[in-house]
């Protein structure tokens, strides 16, 4: 599967040219952990950025586009080592990924995404990470990107996985 065909899921197009920023609701929020699922939900740690820190981001729109509104907690993560936990998502084939996403809960559909922009982290790694349906631990640069061409808020590089 191709990175923007991937991606493209995550933009969100507004309803109305906005003159000025507008707080409006936030999107999907950390997403929705199935009681069915086979997987049980992320464990609270606390060598890891939360997602409640994460997903806790307003948004606003600003000419035909929404934007993340970032507050203290997301900025202080900015260009700054950090670890984050989640489930894998492939955005190529192979055992091995070098760039994925990273999500609050696990897929339930292979061609949907489990939450928000805001529930994600895009992920490039200095080396192969071996694909897992279980949750990984990652830690990288942390970027928090204000106007991303995909729609994504957060991304991750020079990423290692941490057991």
């Amino acid at each position: 599967m191709k990175f923007a065909s991937v991606l493209a899921a995550c933009v969100v197009a507004a309803g109305s040219v906005c003159a000025q920023p507008i707080d409006l609701p936030a999107g999907s929020g950390p997403g929705f952990h199935s009681p069915n699922s086979p997987f049980a939900p992320l464990s609270e740690r606390a060598d890891v950025v939360p997602w409640s820190v994460l997903t806790a981001v307003k948004t606003k729109a600003i000419k035909n586009r929404i934007l993340p509104n970032f507050g203290l907690p997301q900025l202080a993560l900015h260009q700054k080592t950090q670890r984050v936990q989640g489930f894998m998502v492939p955005l190529d084939a192979g055992e091995k990924q070098k760039h994925f996403l990273l999500t609050s809960v696990p897929l339930t559909c292979s061609f949907c995404l489990p939450g928000g922009p805001e529930s994600m982290v895009e992920v490039k790694t200095k080396t192969p990470v071996k694909y897992s349906l279980e949750p990984v631990i990652v830690e990288g640069t942390f970027a928090v990107l204000n106007d991303d061409q995909y729609g994504l808020y957060y991304r991750m590089v020079d990423a290692v996985s941490v057991k």
